[in-house]
């Protein structure tokens, strides 16, 4: 056989052809996510995050804001299945009430994956991975930190306020669990009012307010669920002419840049980390799962402890 220059043209072109039909039949992954809203910086990071690492991974992302209602995130989720994504994301606002809309995205194969908060269902197979913290040890670590604080200065009796999250939400219940556990060690730490503010500063601000009208000076210590709604207290303490960070020891989770002027300003004594940064891990989960990968179903982040000590040195560092 007789190779000439156009034979050689003709195959070369038949390879590229070839080699463009994969490149150009792919289509992008398509992901549909439901954030429960925009309430704290957490949430802000959080979706920030996300947004990024989906952009850069080529990831169509359909984003819903469910504003803090779980009807609109039901909603959110039947408009992902209707339109047939490839898997569907969120952060559930409460843990129940997921089982039907949950049932309705098996049926239609498309997986799950939650992201930060969990959910209970009767089923585990209704979503594949939950991507998050350990919510019960980071309330752990808040009472941690409060014995240490109590046996440093002289184990007295101190009177706690707590600003519980969401009512229903896992990490409030979580949190709450996780710390009463612990302080349950020293019958000299009493938790004598426990409210929900919906982890937002405003209502951080009223509910602080509340208890400062009922309470008054018996008030040693605030643990908050959250660094927005501790940032809305440091407001109402302020106002009622007490020092924050001194006269009300603070204890807070999420570890936000707030937080850290906060500590550094001295008004907030601790924050607990809970680490917003999800975006990548979610990406590669989502990307696996469709691959037909094994993924865990627990994925837990890493997290620390910071001290108003640190405060100061560690804020520079910060990435949310």
């Amino acid at each position: 056989m007789i190779i000439t220059r156009r034979t050689l043209l003709g195959a070369a072109a038949a390879i590229a052809c070839a080699a463009a039909i994969p490149a150009f039949a792919a289509k992008p992954l398509t992901i549909g996510f439901s954030q429960v809203g925009a309430e704290s910086e957490w949430r802000t990071a959080n979706t920030a995050s996300i947004k990024d690492a989906a952009k850069k991974a080529g990831v169509n992302l359909k984003f819903a804001d469910a504003q803090q209602q779980q009807q609109n995130q039901v909603k959110a989720i039947r408009s992902f299945i209707a339109q047939r994504v490839d898997v569907i994301a969120f952060s559930p606002v409460v843990e129940t009430g997921w089982e039907t809309v949950l049932r309705e995205a098996k049926n239609a194969k498309i997986p799950v994956i939650l992201t930060d908060r969990a959910v209970k269902v009767s089923d585990p197979s209704l979503y594949v991975s939950f991507i998050g913290s350990d919510f019960v040890e980071e309330g752990r670590r808040a009472g941690r930190w409060l014995l240490d604080y109590a046996k440093k200065n002289g184990d007295k009796p101190l009177n706690i306020v707590e600003l519980q999250g969401t009512t229903g939400a896992a990490p409030a219940i979580d949190r709450k669990n996780g710390f009463a556990e612990v302080i349950a060690a020293n019958p000299k730490l009493k938790v004598i009012r426990s409210q929900t503010a919906d982890f937002t500063r405003a209502k951080g601000k009223e509910v602080m307010e509340a208890f400062l009208k009922s309470e008054g000076k018996k008030i040693n210590v605030l643990y908050a669920h959250n660094d927005d709604m501790a940032i809305g207290a440091i407001q109402a303490i302020e106002e009622a002419g007490l020092k924050p960070g001194k006269d009300i020891i603070i204890i807070s989770i999420d570890g936000v840049k707030g937080a850290f002027e906060a500590m550094k300003a001295g008004k907030l004594n601790v924050t607990v980390e809970c680490n917003p940064l999800l975006g990548p891990t979610l990406i590669q989960t989502a990307q696996d799962v469709v691959a037909g990968k094994p993924v865990p179903k627990r994925i837990v982040v890493n997290e620390g402890v910071f001290p108003a000590e640190v405060a100061a040195k560690e804020l520079p560092n910060r990435k949310y």
